[in-house]
């Protein structure tokens, strides 16, 4: 490989100008189509083989007008001290905002209190159901501010109005946090590099990468369903690792320069070395991220393979469009010096660098460096054994937030329940008597413990389909409604009547359950696959096994953190979530999972390939630690600053989902860099010696030579020039 890589460099570097128009011209086709080809995105998301989505499919199918899957909302009124909503006043002022609320875009139909008798014991508090013809998702912003805009005369008028449901959410807003992210990245790589060109053009081969991608995701909305949150993620992704992958083939570069080669052959001998480290780290995160299908969630198999695609471009691009670039910029990305920041290679000038001394410190003392991680990650990983999984809803929401008032105030007046009621499904098409069916099933319904009340079966027009209402006595995401759930679906059947439970109570349920179910399954295959290429690339296996207990405590302490501050309340203030605690989001850990697996793999493989290079040119164990350590340590370090202070920009978020996502993946990243892969695997290395590149003779044989380290290189090619001062040029 190391070969055919190092020819498609040089082939890069000269062929320049026919590279960059190629790239220019996906990018321009991939703009033109998005353009004109995109439409819009699906904000829906269906959840085989559930029994909530069967009867979700199943009322849609016999049962239409149910609304199974519409989009709904509550306004919650409350009178003030003294009055009740049943004052002829206050009567009147609530039908009055109810009829603007009817007269709203989308709106279906408007329940009030008075006709659904939803007044509390006390006539204070009362609330009205609201039903969209379109789903949650769906709801326009002009719906929600005409909402907003029908409750302000009531309170004016001294009522107390507020409304919540999954109709109200808020829609996720466009933000900076992409252009605040390349502008850190652009801060790092000069700081890093103490060159204009040599930052710029990994920013600039990015950009690109990024941009192909997601015009290309936003083209295909014209074709098939694609979710919102898709093009969002890959975009993320594809950021992440395009200036990875740059920054490790333009230090080499630089490297290589450094010794006295003329700038083709140092291209070549980049992407022939670093571009073979590139290639298995792309493919790790690519099988981490298309992993997701094993979830068996459409939505999440859709946002995988989408950034797996960005990420497949990002490898491309740095092994043809940045060799490319470097072929415009020659040796001046040695050049453009920064006052006050050094350029060109420490390590090639002779200086000794704060990643040496790291390393040195490390490997002299491995063993109570290995012993002070573990236990710190182990101890910072002890809050996940109470994990909870559950989507967001209104009980999370922002204190001050009119969802969080309208949720407060129904719990307050009625109990917790009716903030999550259940949809069950009586599907009595085999009964002799479906009604009968239906009531013997209201019957058993009453009689479940944690149940406040039961409505009377609805019947769909062929009588054959009843739905009722059930109102659980705790809250939507408390474990005793779990358990009425699963009591519900476990009642016998009563005169071949089925009995499922749907409705967004339910759906969440179904959701947390199928994706905790898929964690192990999800871990095992990406580990597993991983860790076979791991062995392919690193000629071991020790390294591919220390590379994956090392990740698994990684997301141990990253799982932990997340429990301690969203889930427990931890440094609550410190993050500005007082008030907002509550189940971990559902699709946190696989997506964690996936992503930082797929970026830890590229921090194991830069940082190790290296080593092996140097243990396999002849280098003492120790030495090859260190001397490896010390060429990738720069490149790790930048690459996580950079992706640490992009995602913890998404802590700032309002969205729920978006903050716990942003909080996680900074802090993961954060810690397999700075304590996994440079603290915890040089110590690890140094301790095994020359047993950590053990491999048995017979699977030696079965196993390729991929050639990684680049060794047939050096057989091949002129030695490399004794190593000289950078040599400024304009050329």
């Amino acid at each position: 490989m190391a070969t055919f890589l190092y020819r498609l460099g040089r082939f890069a570097f000269r062929r320049r100008r026919l590279v960059v128009l190629v790239w220019l011209g996906l990018l321009a086709t991939g703009v033109a189509g998005a353009a004109t080809l995109s439409g819009p995105t699906a904000d829906g998301f269906s959840i085989p083989g559930t029994e909530s989505q069967r009867a979700a499919d199943l009322l849609n199918d016999r049962f239409p007008q149910a609304g199974a899957d519409a989009g709904t909302a509550r306004i919650v009124f409350q009178a003030p001290p003294g009055r009740t909503l049943t004052d002829a006043a206050t009567t009147a002022q609530v039908q009055q905002t109810l009829a603007r609320v009817e007269a709203a875009p989308q709106v279906a139909r408007v329940l009030d209190p008075f006709t659904t008798k939803a007044i509390s014991d006390d006539g204070r508090t009362g609330y009205a159901q609201v039903t969209y013809d379109v789903t949650a998702q769906e709801v326009t912003p002009e719906a929600q501010e005409a909402m907003a805009a029908a409750v302000e005369p009531a309170r004016a008028a001294g009522l107390t109005v507020e409304y919540g449901g999954d109709a109200m959410q808020v829609q996720d807003e466009q933000s900076l946090t992409e252009v605040i992210g390349i502008g850190v990245a652009a801060v790092v790589l000069l700081i890093t590099f103490g060159s204009l060109v040599a930052a710029g053009l990994p920013l600039l081969s990015a950009i690109i990468g990024i941009g192909i991608g997601v015009a290309a995701i936003t083209a295909a909305t014209g074709f098939i369903d694609i979710g919102s949150g898709t093009p969002i993620l890959a975009l993320m992704i594809g950021l992440a690792v395009s200036i990875d992958y740059a920054l490790f083939i333009m230090s080499r570069y630089r490297n290589e320069l450094s010794t006295g080669l003329e700038p083709e052959e140092a291209v070549g001998r980049a992407v022939g070395t670093a571009g073979s480290a590139v290639v298995f780290a792309g493919l790790t995160v690519v099988i981490a991220l298309a992993g997701l299908f094993v979830v068996d969630i459409p939505f999440l198999t859709q946002m995988g393979l989408a950034a797996a695609f960005t990420v497949v471009l990002a490898v491309a691009i740095a092994l043809t469009l940045l060799p490319a670039l470097l072929g415009f910029a020659g040796r001046r990305v040695l050049g453009g010096r920064i006052p006050g920041l050094r350029s060109g290679d420490p390590e090639a000038a002779g200086r000794m660098t704060a990643g040496r001394r790291w390393a040195q410190f490390v490997t002299r003392r491995p063993v109570a460096v290995l012993l002070v991680t573990v236990i710190g990650l182990g101890a910072l990983a002890i809050p996940a054994t109470d994990l909870e999984l559950g989507l967001p809803d209104d009980s999370t929401a922002a204190p001050d937030s009119t969802q969080r008032k309208a949720y407060d105030l129904l719990s307050e007046g009625f109990g917790p329940g009716f903030n999550g009621p259940l949809m069950v499904v009586v599907d009595a098409g085999g009964s002799a008597d479906p009604r009968a069916a239906a009531s013997a099933t209201v019957a058993a319904v009453r009689g479940l413990p944690d149940v406040t009340m039961v409505t009377p079966p609805t019947f769909n027009p062929a009588g054959d389909t009843a739905l009722l209402t059930v109102i659980p006595a705790s809250g939507p995401g408390t474990t005793q409604t779990r358990d009425l759930v699963e009591a519900i679906r476990a009642l016998p059947e009563n005169d071949r009547a089925e009995v499922a439970v749907t409705g967004a109570t339910g759906i969440g349920i179904d959701f947390s359950d199928k994706l905790r179910d898929a964690l192990v399954p999800y871990l095992l295959l990406v580990v597993g696959l991983a860790f076979l290429l791991l062995m392919l690339v690193f000629r071991s296996l020790l390294v591919p096994l220390k590379a994956t207990l090392g990740f698994l405590l990684t997301v141990a302490a990253t799982f932990g953190a997340v429990v301690a501050v969203f889930q427990w309340g931890w440094l609550a203030g410190l993050f500005g979530i007082e008030g907002q605690t509550g189940p971990v989001i559902s699709m946190l850990p696989i997506f964690l999972i996936g992503v930082v697996f797929g970026l830890a793999m590229d921090y194991q493989i830069f940082l190790v390939t290296r080593m092996r290079e140097e243990h396999v040119h002849g280098a003492e164990p120790r030495a090859a630690v260190v001397d490896g350590f010390t060429h990738g340590a720069r490149v790790v370090t930048a690459a996580a600053v950079i992706m640490t202070a992009v995602f913890s920009g998404f802590i700032l978020s309002s969205q729920t989902l978006i903050r716990e996502m942003g909080f996680g993946l900074a802090l993961a990243v954060a810690i397999d860099a700075f304590v996994v892969r440079m603290t915890l695997v040089p110590a690890v290395m140094a301790l095994l010696g020359r047993s950590a590149w053990y491999l048995p003779r017979w699977l030696n044989r079965l196993l390729p030579d991929v050639d990684v380290e680049g060794d047939s290189l050096r057989q091949h090619l002129p030695p490399t020039p004794q190593p000289r001062e950078p040599e400024l040029s304009t050329r």
